[in-house]
């Protein structure tokens, strides 16, 4: 294997003659977070298109799960789970800091990268396949990308696109036609929180980017800030939120080389908002999640926020993304958990973080991510 072959020789990864190969796509909700990341730390990278079915069994085969973007390393190893590849990248090459050095400012930007990964994912996905000429266009644009290898007309294949997305991401997991406006008043509420926080600093935690900017980049940048409807409400009713994420897809290695210098946290009022809907929306969404795991049901109802949300499919992912949070919680400096855990209990995170006594996790599961992943973060289409 290619890895052998340079398991003795230092990685080095801005060397733009030997980049990461990102296999993913141009209109990829985390292919787009993990190429932010790779600009703003300026490690070298090239973006190929996943072709299916041939480059999903490739990572299938690599990784242990068939989702994109997978990174390989110049030494021919490969990487699944962007949060994962993240954390193991930062290792490599701490500077610049994506991190914040602050341990409370770290916890939140990783809960807030959490938050957008597995909540913003809802209204990303209903805007994009909910309305007929967003549904068209963007099946368009997958089968023309990574569909060439697939036989069938392409009229049919973007068909077949549009009901797999809707079947298993939008009205296929709990977004039945009461949940739609609740659905869309969470991106609504979001532009809101963040167009108020970027009328005060440019990043979420301050002068440069950080974790949480990475993490917002993978709604924001390929979906909010690229499909018709949600980009007509950006421009219309945020333009601070516009202006940030070309200023995050523009941030040089430079500019985020220091630790981000938000307010302190017990008078960060801009920040505050953000933070009460984790905890009412998201935290409270997990634990349903969670419980509905622990119970064995492949599906389940749940009411977040006045919205219901019927027929919902599990995620054994997500109950290992709750443990996560509570880890990195626990792993804080004793200082530092006091100093978060006041701002999480100001902002309703708190009770809903710890709600759960037990959490169904599977043995050693994610542990060898980002090399080996053992679920996908929503397993449909299998």
């Amino acid at each position: 294997p290619a890895s052998v072959l340079f398991m003795n020789q230092p990685l080095v990864l801005n060397d733009p003659e030997k980049p990461v190969r990102v296999i993913g796509s141009n209109i990829s909700y985390f292919t787009g977070k993990l190429e932010t990341y790779f600009r703003c730390k300026g490690i070298s990278y090239r973006l190929d298109s996943m072709e299916f079915p041939r480059d999903g069994l490739a990572a299938k085969r690599e990784t242990g799960v068939q989702q994109m973007p997978v990174a390989v390393l110049p030494d021919g190893r490969w990487m699944t789970d962007t949060t994962k590849i993240i954390e193991w990248l930062e290792q490599q090459q701490p500077s610049p800091h994506i991190y914040p050095e602050d341990p409370v400012q770290r916890f939140l930007g990783l809960l807030i990268e959490d938050y957008a990964d597995e909540w913003l994912w809802r209204p990303a996905m209903h805007f994009r396949w909910h309305y007929p000429h967003g549904a068209k266009l963007h099946s368009a644009l997958i089968v023309n990308e990574m569909m060439n290898l697939v036989p069938g007309p392409k009229l049919f294949k973007r068909w077949v696109i549009r009901r797999r997305q809707r079947g298993g991401y939008t009205a296929g997991d709990g977004i039945g036609a009461d949940a739609v406006k609740g659905v869309e008043a969470i991106y609504f509420r979001t532009l809101e929180q963040l167009d108020t926080l970027f009328r005060s600093r440019p990043y979420v935690l301050g002068s440069t980017p950080s974790i949480a900017d990475v993490g917002l980049s993978g709604p924001f940048l390929r979906h909010f800030g690229q499909d018709p409807v949600p980009l007509l409400h950006m421009r219309e009713r945020a333009p601070a939120v516009h202006e940030w994420l070309a200023r995050l897809w523009n941030s040089q290695p430079a500019k985020a080389s220091e630790t981000p210098n938000g307010a302190k946290l017990e008078s960060d009022e801009p920040l505050k908002p953000l933070f009460g809907e984790i905890g009412r929306c998201y935290l409270p969404y997990l634990n349903a999640n969670a419980e509905a795991v622990r119970d064995g049901q492949k599906r389940f109802d749940a009411r977040i926020d006045g919205v219901p949300y019927t027929k919902a499919r599990y995620s054994q992912y997500r109950v290992w993304c709750l443990s996560q949070l509570r880890q990195k919680f626990e792993s804080l400096p004793e200082e530092a958990k006091t100093r978060a855990e006041a701002f999480l209990q100001q902002t309703g995170c708190w009770q809903p973080l710890w709600q759960l006594s037990d959490i169904p996790l599977v043995v050693g599961q994610e542990e060898a991510l980002p090399f080996r992943g053992d679920f996908k973060m929503v397993g449909v289409n299998e």
